[in-house]
């Protein structure tokens, strides 16, 4: 008897018992559906990650200094004299954060303001739609202007019209000459929540001198390893004990997030992977049920000349195709609710990649070879006297 006439006789049996053959596939429905939803969901988590930090940059790296004594701080002019020289580093920016009240004559919020350099938006790739951004006279003047997100832009000037008009923070005024593009529906703590002034502005309101980060970006991206080794060494020729400053790449970061991401799909892969298994003992289960009742058929088949080859194989196709269907169902089921969870959860468009959806199937139709070779061999090896005695 050939795979087809087996395939065609273990569908009958399916039909046959619907109700007891989808309750034996639900384990397998609910694992397969879990490791594509899964699967898809961190893959779509994963990626919005990935094109975040990209927007930021993928050859920015980060310079954190701490502070020691006056002769072991990097001065800004300082920075700039490396980044010039050096032919693996394209630009350089000092980075200040100050914990600031903004407010207008209506509105005020508590936040932060970042003070930056007027190259900053080029290398974090901000886009200017109304006014300008920061320019290298404001910082030499040290001048009171500020660019803001459009948060701050719909929150403080609901009427449209932002250019020329004043802020203060932290009690002094600030002069509002560029609003940057919208990117996260303006929401609040987003990266449209943002204001911008000269660093050299920054340090008067913290009353400052020191510069203890900065922004540089590597020429080459294929270079950034070389770049990062660079600046660490300037800053340990400056700096001295290397537990007093940090140097990280961009790239450095999406490697450890992705990284850390793929753990995280492991490790739940396989714990929706259990639900599989428990599937895949439901599948044992009844089919040795089913080989118990089907003994008298067993042993007609075998006085009629059917060899034990021919037995095991009817019951391996029977379990592959209980295993088979509910691994479709399961991949139907989870695509459509990882379809509609990245659109809730995410809100991005999430499609479950071909390559797990084959891994899933293939993973379908081993478990149910796997687990129905031990009823099939118990059906294969009955002692057909003994079988056409069974009652």
């Amino acid at each position: 008897m050939g795979f087809a006439k087996c395939f065609k006789m273990a569908v009958s049996t399916i039909w046959a018992s619907k109700v007891r053959s989808f309750l034996t596939m639900l384990g397998i429905i609910i694992g397969i559906s879990a490791v594509i939803i899964l699967v898809s969901l961190m893959g779509g988590l994963t990626q919005q990650l990935m094109d975040m930090f990209a927007d930021l940059g993928t050859n920015s790296i980060q310079v954190t200094i701490n502070q020691r004594a006056a002769t072991r701080n990097v001065e800004p002019d300082e920075m700039y004299e490396f980044t010039d020289g050096n032919d693996l580093v394209e630009n350089a920016s000092p980075s200040l954060t100050v914990a600031a009240t903004v407010k207008t004559s209506k509105e005020n919020k508590s936040g932060t303001v970042s003070g930056v350099s007027e190259g900053y938006g080029d290398m974090r790739r901000l886009n200017v739609t109304q006014g300008r951004f920061i320019q290298y006279s404001d910082v030499m003047s040290k001048s009171s202007v500020c660019v803001i997100g459009a948060y701050q832009a719909k929150t403080f000037f609901d009427d449209g019209a932002v250019i020329g008009r004043e802020l203060k923070i932290n009690g002094t005024p600030f002069t509002v000459v560029g609003v940057l593009e919208e990117k996260e529906d303006a929401a609040s703590g987003s990266g449209d929540d943002v204001v911008y002034i000269p660093y050299t502005s920054a340090m008067r309101l913290n009353a400052s001198s020191v510069v203890s980060s900065y922004l540089l970006t590597a020429a080459d991206e294929d270079r950034i390893d070389e770049a990062t080794s660079s600046i660490k060494q300037f800053l340990k020729n400056k700096v001295g004990d290397e537990d007093y400053y940090m140097v990280i790449s961009m790239k450095e970061l999406i490697d450890q997030m992705s990284m850390m991401m793929n753990s995280m799909q492991t490790v739940l892969v396989c714990i929706a992977g259990i639900s599989l298994l428990v599937g895949g003992i439901g599948i044992m289960n009844i089919m040795l049920v089913s080989v118990t009742e089907r003994t008298r058929e067993i042993g007609i088949r075998k006085s009629l000349g059917a060899k034990q080859k021919n037995i095991m194989m009817q019951f391996v196709i029977e379990a592959g195709t209980v295993s088979c269907i509910g691994g479709v169902i399961g991949i139907i089921t989870g695509a459509l609710v990882a379809i509609l969870a990245g659109k809730l959860l995410l809100d991005a468009s999430i499609t479950p990649s071909a390559a797990s959806i084959v891994v899933a199937f293939g993973v379908s139709v081993a478990i149910g070879i796997g687990f129905g070779y031990l009823p099939a061999k118990k059906a294969a090896q009955l002692n057909p006297i003994d079988a056409l005695r069974y009652d």
